[in-house]
C-alpha cells in the first residue's frame, strides 16, 4: 500500500511538473488566435492596489508568445522609475516554443537607462527595459514586474490588447482602492469585445477579455485608441510630484495645476528682464512683442527630451532654463511664458498629446493627460499657438504634431478644454508651376517652382535641411516616373512670416519619351503624378480614416519637339464625389506648345468599413488620369 501511495504521489508530481513546464508551449495556442497574429498574449494580469492618497502598489504579470520579428514590440517589459517611484521587482523568464525555460534574465541583466535624453538635470528619471534577442521563433516571455509610488495621479489605464496583428488569450486588470478618495473609470471601444466585468463594487474593480483573435492592420487603419478597448481610471482625490491634489472638473483641475505645480517656476533674473526689455522696445502691439520674445528663445535655448510623466509634470524654473539654455517641452513653454510676462503678454501653459497621429485629450474625463506641452496666447477670441521647442517653426504655426486636436489649456482661474488649429484640406495647398520641354530623341529637361502651405509646408520644409544626397534620394523617390532623372540645380526658400515653403528644381531625363516607330508617348504629368497603390482588402473589418486632406493645384507648359504633330490628346474629366475632387484638362495653345492643368482635393474624414472600396476606386482613377499619355506622331 505504500509503494502504491508513493507511486500516485510521485505521478501526479510528475505530471504537474510536466504541466507546469508546457502550459504555454506554442502548440497550446488555439488557431484562431494564430490567424493574422504577430503575437499572443498568453495571461496579463495587472494588479492595482491604492492603498491610500500617496502610496499606489502594481504588480504585472505579462506572458506573450512572440512570433515573428515583427511582434517583438509586443514583449513590452519595461518600467519607468524617479524619486517617487520605486522598482520593487522584475525579472524575465523566456521559454522556447515547447514552453521549456531557457533563460532567466533578473533585474542587473535589464537595460537601464536615463529617461532624461543626455541631461543630467534629470538623472533620478529612469528607464529599465528588457532587451532581447532571440535566436529562434516563436519564444515566450514571462515577465513579472512589482512598483510602488507616491504618484496617485496616473492610474494606469487598462489596455488588454497591445496593437493591430496581437491576439489575446486571457487578460485581466484589478484594481482596489479607498472609497473616500473618490474613484471615477470611463470605458472605451468596448462593442464587439469578448470583456467580463468580473467585478464593480465600491473599492473594487475587475475586467477580464478572453480569446480575442488578432485584428489584421488594413490600409487606412485607424489608431488603435479610436478602435481598441480601453479603460481609464481617476481619483478626485490624488497625489503627483510632493503636492496633494483634488480635482472632479477640468476647471478645479486646471487652478490645482496652475497654484499648485506652475507657481513660484517663471522667476527670471535681472539682466534677462532687461534684456527682454530692451528688445521688444517701445513695440505695443501683442502679437509684435510676442514674435519678438519666441525668436529670443528659439535663438538661446534648444530641446532636451524628458517625457511629461517622467521627467515629471512641475517644470524646472524658468531662470535655470536662461542659465543652462535648454529644457524639455514644459521647460521652455514655461519659459517662453516668463518671458512674455516681463514685456505684459498674458500666455498660458497647454497640456495635449503631440503625435502625428491626432490625439485628443479625453473631455469628458477628468485626468492627468497628455505627453506635450505648448503655450496659448489669448487674441481676438481664439489663440495664437506656440511650439516653444522648435528652434524653426515659424511663430503661431501648427504643424502635423500638434494641430487640430482638444487640448487643456491651464489658466489660473481654473482648466480649459480648447482645439488646436485646424487646418482645413483647402489650406493644405500644394501648388506648382511648370514648364518642360521634350526632344525628338525623348529626352526632356524642365523646370518647377512647387509653393506649400498648411500641413503641406510641415512636410516641405524640412528640405532645406538636407545634405545634397539626401535632397537627391528625396527627388528621385518623388518623381520616381521619371526615369534617369538628373537634378540640374535646387533652391529652397522659408518664408516664415507667409508660412510658406517654396522650392524650385531644374531637372533633365534621357527616356522621358518612349520611341515606337514613327511615335513618340510621354507622360503629361510630369511632376505631380498620383502613385499610391492601395490594396484591395476583402471582407473588411476596420474603419477607414484619411485624418489630413490636401489641395494640390499643378499647372505644366509643355514644349514638344519641332517636325511632329499631335496624334492623341487625353480628354479633359472632373471627378466628384465624396472623398474629394479631381480635374485635369489639357489646353493646346499651339502646335508645339500645351498646358496642361490639374487639380486634387482629397477630404479627411473617419468613413465606414463599407465605403472603403468606394474610395479605393476614386484614387484608381485619380492614378490612372494622372498617368495618361499624349502621343505624337513624326
Amino acid at each position: 500500500m505504500m509503494r502504491s501511495y508513493l507511486f500516485l504521489f510521485l505521478f501526479f508530481t510528475v505530471h504537474f511538473v510536466s504541466a507546469q513546464k508546457d502550459e504555454y508551449s506554442f502548440s497550446k495556442i488555439s488557431d484562431s488566435l494564430k490567424t493574422n497574429a504577430n503575437s499572443v498574449i498568453r495571461n496579463q494580469k495587472v494588479d492595482i492596489t491604492i492603498l491610500s492618497q500617496r502610496k499606489m502598489n502594481i504588480k504585472t504579470l505579462r506572458v506573450v508568445t512572440i512570433l515573428n520579428e515583427l511582434g517583438q514590440n509586443s514583449i513590452n517589459a519595461e518600467e519607468h522609475y524617479n524619486k517617487a517611484t520605486s522598482l520593487r521587482n522584475i525579472e524575465a523568464v523566456i521559454l522556447d516554443a515547447n514552453g521549456k525555460e531557457i533563460k532567466k534574465i533578473k533585474q542587473k541583466d535589464f537595460k537601464d537607462v536615463t529617461a532624461a535624453g543626455g541631461s543630467t538635470l534629470f538623472s533620478d528619471s529612469r528607464y529599465i527595459y528588457l532587451d532581447y534577442t532571440p535566436i529562434v521563433y516563436p519564444f515566450t516571455v514571462v515577465y513579472t514586474s512589482e512598483v510602488e509610488t507616491s504618484t496617485t495621479a496616473f492610474i494606469p489605464q487598462w489596455f488588454p490588447i497591445d496593437n493591430y496583428m496581437c491576439s489575446v488569450e486571457k487578460s485581466t486588470v484589478n484594481l482596489v482602492y479607498p472609497i473616500e478618495l473618490g474613484f471615477r473609470k470611463m470605458e472605451l471601444n468596448f462593442e464587439n469585445y469578448p470583456i467580463k466585468k468580473a467585478q464593480d463594487i465600491d473599492g473594487q474593480l475587475s475586467y477580464v477579455m478572453t480569446n480575442m483573435p488578432a485584428l489584421k492592420r488594413e490600409s487606412y487603419s485607424p489608431s488603435v485608441l479610436s478602435i481598441f478597448p480601453r479603460v481609464m481610471m481617476s481619483l478626485n482625490k490624488f497625489h503627483l510630484e510632493g503636492v496633494d491634489g483634488e480635482a472632479s472638473t477640468w476647471i478645479e483641475f486646471g487652478k490645482w495645476y496652475s497654484e499648485k505645480v506652475l507657481e513660484g517656476t517663471t522667476e527670471l533674473p535681472a539682466e534677462t528682464i532687461s534684456a527682454i526689455k530692451k528688445l521688444v522696445g517701445t513695440e505695443k502691439d501683442l502679437v509684435e512683442k510676442s514674435k519678438i520674445v519666441y525668436n529670443y528663445v528659439q535663438q538661446k535655448s534648444r530641446y532636451v527630451s524628458i517625457q511629461v510623466g517622467i521627467g515629471g509634470w512641475k517644470p524646472m524654473l524658468a531662470k535655470d532654463v536662461d542659465r543652462l539654455g535648454y529644457g524639455d517641452c514644459k521647460a521652455l513653454s514655461n519659459y517662453t511664458r516668463a518671458l512674455l510676462k516681463e514685456v505684459g503678454v498674458e500666455s498660458y501653459n497647454t497640456l495635449l498629446y503631440g503625435d502625428r497621429d491626432k490625439r485628443n485629450l479625453e473631455k469628458d474625463f477628468v485626468s492627468m493627460q497628455g505627453n506635450h506641452m505648448i503655450l496659448a496666447i489669448p487674441h481676438n477670441n481664439n489663440y495664437i499657438w506656440l511650439e516653444c521647442t522648435s528652434q524653426d517653426d515659424p511663430f503661431g504655426y501648427q504643424g502635423i504634431f500638434t494641430d487640430d486636436r482638444e487640448v487643456l489649456v491651464v489658466k489660473p482661474t481654473g482648466g480649459e478644454i480648447v482645439r488646436t488649429q485646424n487646418y482645413a484640406d483647402k489650406e493644405n495647398i500644394q501648388f506648382s508651376k511648370s514648364n518642360f520641354e521634350l526632344f525628338a530623341d525623348g529626352s526632356m529637361t524642365g523646370k518647377t517652382e512647387i509653393e506649400s502651405k498648411g500641413s503641406q509646408y510641415a512636410r516641405k520644409v524640412r528640405l532645406e535641411k538636407y545634405v545634397p544626397l539626401e535632397i537627391e534620394r528625396y527627388y528621385k523617390d518623388y518623381w520616381s516616373s521619371i526615369p534617369n532623372l538628373n537634378l540640374l540645380s535646387t533652391k529652397f526658400e522659408n518664408d516664415k512670416k507667409k508660412i510658406r515653403s517654396t522650392e524650385n528644381v531644374s531637372i533633365s531625363s534621357q527616356g522621358y519619351g518612349k520611341l515606337s516607330g514613327n511615335s513618340l508617348i510621354f507622360n503629361v504629368n510630369a511632376f505631380n503624378m498620383y502613385q499610391d497603390n492601395v490594396r484591395r482588402v476583402r471582407g473588411r473589418k476596420t474603419p477607414f480614416e484619411i485624418d489630413r486632406g490636401f489641395s494640390d493645384y499643378d499647372e505644366t507648359a509643355i514644349s514638344i519637339p519641332s517636325g511632329y504633330t499631335i496624334e492623341f490628346l487625353p480628354t479633359a474629366i472632373e471627378i466628384k464625389g465624396k472623398f474629394g475632387t479631381y480635374k485635369s484638362e489639357i489646353i493646346k495653345t499651339d502646335n508645339t506648345n500645351l498646358v496642361y492643368k490639374r487639380s486634387l482635393l482629397l477630404n479627411r474624414g473617419l468613413y465606414p468599413k463599407e465605403e472603403f472600396d468606394n474610395y479605393r476606386q476614386f484614387l484608381d482613377d485619380v492614378a490612372r488620369n494622372d498617368n495618361a499619355k499624349i502621343i505624337l506622331t513624326k
